[in-house]
């Protein structure tokens, strides 16, 4: 009887070591299979391969990718402006002022851009180069050459410079930013702290970010390490085409906190292609004061109209409420901004408007948008 208790005991202890061996082998099935997208070359979520290595795609793409140079003057008001206000006033204030005085100088920054057309155009943010009063490019060669500004368009920050080199240049190709996906691998290349052609890669984190600069917001978020002076930068997608253009980041530090964002490529290309053909972007206006499309139902509400404006030439009236800018629902006041911005000026919009308990039709001949038009 007492070699009972010894069996049962060799049993159990056998029985556990089986079934420590089958959670094990479980396990390591499991992680394989989690591995295997990443280790494998095409997966359904994934129609590009991943690469064992960057190389040969940046081999392919910092070719397009120039650095940019400039200076520009600081003068005793920029300077008396960084005066705390507390110290205004005061004698060490006055001080600080009679320092500054007749110090108008020039510094030097440095952003990024990337080229896009072989005879010399080359696309940044328009922050980068928009107090310069000289602007010199860099190519991936070490060649410089001095640029000239076709045109900037301050709401979308993009601007458009023109260099001259003697033989065409390498020139990045564009990709269909709507088709980029949260979870994508992306590969952001440019100039950060002034050092040089330089990439790092990540993914997007998210899409139709606004930092609240204005209606023309709506960022890729990047996890890739982006730092001061990537500015104008481009973003690849795996195939190398342009999906966006890196334009702000988030940190507490002024260093890379893995937060950056991008201007999608589609709008980059649709400004880029306005400015060089006219120096600047014609915008559809409504003429009307718009306020939070909250409560009281679906659309945007109008809360008063621009006398002789072309939405009080069409009866658009304060109160109404527009659901819809040819036949696209708008939701918000940003919305219907971009779907009006986004028609030429002179442009018929059709309108499906709310007033009261009706649902109307107007049709609207948009004016141009003012530079400086909240709406």
């Amino acid at each position: 009887m007492r070699a009972w208790p010894r069996a049962r005991a060799t049993l159990l202890a056998w029985l556990r070591a089986r079934a420590t061996l089958l959670v094990l082998a479980l396990v390591g099935v499991v992680a394989l299979a989690a591995c295997a997208p990443i280790a494998g070359t095409t997966t359904a979520a994934s129609p590009v391969p991943l690469p064992g290595s960057f190389a040969p795609l940046v081999r392919r793409v910092l070719p397009t990718v120039v650095n940019i140079a400039f200076t520009e003057r600081v003068t005793d008001a920029d300077r008396l402006a960084l005066i705390p206000p507390a110290l205004r006033g005061t004698p060490l204030g006055r001080e600080l002022r009679r320092r500054f005085a007749g110090q108008d100088e020039a510094i030097a920054g440095a952003g990024s851009g990337f080229i896009i057309s072989p005879d010399g155009i080359v696309v940044t943010n328009n922050h980068v180069i928009a107090h310069a009063e000289r602007i010199l490019v860099s190519l991936p060669d070490g060649t410089e050459w001095p640029a000239r500004v076709l045109g900037r368009d301050p709401p979308t920050d993009i601007a458009v410079l023109k260099i001259d080199p003697p033989h065409p240049l390498v020139a990045a190709r564009w990709g269909n930013s709507r088709n980029v996906q949260v979870g994508d691998w992306i590969l952001a290349a440019g100039n950060p702290f002034g050092l040089g052609g330089s990439v790092t890669a990540g993914i997007v984190s998210a899409e139709g970010r606004s930092l609240g600069g204005g209606p023309f917001d709506r960022f890729l978020q990047l996890d890739a390490p982006i730092n001061p002076g990537n500015s104008g930068g481009p973003t690849f997608d795996l195939n190398g085409l342009v999906v966006g253009m890196t334009t702000a980041i988030v940190s507490p530090s002024g260093g890379s906190v893995g937060i950056g964002f991008a201007i999608p490529s589609n709008l980059v290309r649709r400004v880029a292609e306005a400015l060089i053909a006219h120096g600047s972007v014609a915008r559809g206006w409504l003429g009307v004061a718009i306020g939070a499309a909250k409560g009281a139902g679906p659309g945007v509400p109008v809360a008063n109209v621009t006398p002789g404006g072309p939405a009080a030439a069409a009866g658009l009236a304060a109160g109404d409420r527009i659901l819809a800018v040819n036949e696209a629902p708008v939701r918000t006041p940003d919305a219907l901004i971009r779907a009006v911005a986004d028609l030429p000026p002179g442009t018929i919009a059709h309108l499906d408007v709310r007033r009261g308990a009706a649902r109307l039709r107007l049709d609207v001949t948009l004016g141009r948008r003012p530079p400086d038009a909240p709406h």
